[in-house]
């Protein structure tokens, strides 16, 4: 039913959970969960967003007290993909309330299905990636371990800084990838689908507009390699992955939406691969950070070069 969905967030699991735990963890928590992760055995979430603080990372109230050796974590979160299956969860939390800054008072923990008071809510009815769960979690006087601090404390922020420009690259590699191949399936249709006793190939106004997206597409392939090297030699500055996120996920919802009007009547149909591109490209520019924040750190970024 759900035709060229990826299941499971796997992009998610580990490109961007795993990697807080290969850079972060201790080295039992790497023994721990990387070798079952990377088996697929264990299937990891980060838990960021809550009702209250999306975009903004320093707004979340999630609170870890400390109680002895221990952690007492309360709050929730929700938009969390892979919460439902997820066997451990990066939960990003606040642990000094007194702080100079919000920024200096997170920190991340380590937390594990079946913990007392750690409760999965709903999977969220969402109207693209179906295949994909995305849940709501509640934590209610879930009492962790030292040992499922994440990193140092109150270094959470700090963290999240260092990781979130993979994620937004992550993200627009994907839209990247999926503006190729709507490309692929719009240009295999027209090819096929006949008007006027001919296909819709040999109109004018549908070969200029295959050209204008196909010229696009390979602008934006070719700066995404750009960014992708700039991450394999640690050179990747958070404003050029704004730009990549920001832009990509553009392109997508435009190349979305011009192969769908170009499959025409059954590009709104469920059973075609395009209309569930389409629903699945609308989310690109909301996650990872919205595009409104990102046009925000893209200007933060030239307006701070010296």
């Amino acid at each position: 039913m759900y035709c060229n969905c990826t299941g499971p967030g796997f992009a998610l699991h580990s490109d961007i959970v795993m990697p807080y735990i290969v850079n972060y963890g201790s080295k039992e928590q790497i023994e721990r969960f990387i070798p079952s992760m990377t088996a697929g055995k264990y299937i990891g979430a980060i838990a960021m967003t809550e009702p209250g603080a999306g975009s903004d990372l320093q707004g979340v109230r999630t609170y870890a007290k400390k109680d002895g050796s221990d952690w007492i974590l309360n709050g929730n979160k929700v938009f969390i993909t892979n919460g439902w299956m997820a066997d451990v969860v990066v939960v990003v939390t606040v642990t000094n309330r007194e702080a100079k800054t919000a920024a200096h008072g997170i920190s991340l923990f380590l937390v594990e299905n079946g913990m007392k008071g750690f409760q999965k809510g709903r999977k969220l009815e969402k109207i693209g990636l179906k295949a994909q769960d995305t849940a709501e979690l509640f934590f209610e006087d879930v009492r962790l371990p030292a040992s499922a601090l994440l990193g140092e404390l109150n270094k959470g922020f700090y963290y999240l800084m260092n990781e979130l420009p993979q994620e937004r690259l992550l993200i627009a590699d994907m839209a990247i990838s999926s503006c190729e191949f709507m490309f692929e399936e719009t240009r295999n249709y027209v090819l096929q689908r006949k008007a006027f006793g001919k296909t819709v190939a040999h109109l004018q106004t549908v070969q200029h507009k295959l050209a204008e997206l196909k010229t696009e597409i390979c602008v934006g392939r070719v700066f995404m390699d750009n960014c992708l090297q700039l991450l394999s030699e640690r050179r990747l500055d958070p404003t050029t992955a704004s730009m990549a996120k920001f832009w990509a996920s553009e392109l997508q919802n435009k190349v979305a939406t011009q192969c769908l009007q170009l499959h025409g009547g059954w590009g709104y149909m469920w059973e075609y691969p395009i209309a569930k591109a389409f629903v699945d490209s609308r989310v690109q520019p909301i996650y990872g950070g919205t595009n409104e924040i990102m046009k925000e750190l893209i200007a933060r970024g030239i307006m701070t070069q010296t």
